[in-house]
């Protein structure tokens, strides 16, 4: 089952949020400075939040939101667009 999922962080080391980054942009779209919105299976989200569990720091905060659908049906952006969506999940 695939899941749409909204990441944010708050981190303050730069070489800490580039990892971080890099680890989120490897499984979906990047919205906006700190805000990702990912399509993952269960495993790839368990894989994922390991991965951001073993770089960042004590003082670090990243958050995971789940949007059901019709949340996700509900999605208003206004201004410029965000980048497209974009999934590992084949």
């Amino acid at each position: 089952m695939v899941m749409r999922i909204v990441v944010t962080y708050d981190i303050s080391k730069d070489k800490v949020r580039r990892r971080v980054f890099r680890i989120l942009e490897s499984y979906g779209a990047w919205k906006q400075y700190s805000v990702f919105e990912l399509e993952l299976t269960d495993v790839q989200l368990v894989q994922m939040k390991v991965k951001i569990q073993s770089v960042i720091e004590e003082h670090d905060k990243v958050r995971f939101y789940e949007l059901c659908q019709r949340c996700v049906e509900k999605i208003l952006e206004i201004g410029e667009r965000s980048p497209e969506n974009v999934s590992n999940v084949v």
